[in-house]
């Protein structure tokens, strides 16, 4: 069964950095794709980052580009998303998904997904 544990969430003025984990467990992240998606109130899921070991594929968005890095542990089998210089817009719900297949992953329609991460960014 596989299990993907966010953590690292928090409330943090504008400027300021997070640093999010998700450790996946019943799933081999060095062979396959993790990501990272946020949903703000009343809005629609997007997109943030992604990494995919197979092929050595990463996507950031561009509305968190220069400002948010994801990075992996495959030791830990686990995932990083660094957020710097963060933004009252960047306030959401931040969530861990994986899946085999990297086109699944970046369509939003992952297998696998965790519970979500408050992250909540003040002016």
């Amino acid at each position: 069964q596989v299990r993907l544990e966010e953590s690292g969430g928090g409330s943090v003025q504008a400027g300021g950095s997070l640093r999010l984990s998700c450790e996946a467990s019943g799933y081999t992240f060095s062979r396959n794709c993790m990501g990272w998606f946020r949903q703000a109130p009343g809005k629609s899921r997007e997109i943030v980052a992604t990494a995919c070991n197979v092929g050595g594929t990463m996507y950031t968005a561009d509305s968190v580009k220069g400002r948010f890095t994801i990075s992996q542990d495959n030791a830990k089998n686990t995932v990083y998303l660094q957020m710097n210089s963060l933004k009252p817009e960047d306030t959401a719900m931040y969530y861990c998904a994986a899946d085999p297949q990297y086109s699944r992953l970046l369509a939003g329609s992952a297998a696998y997904w965790g519970q979500g991460t408050q992250v909540t960014v003040s002016s």
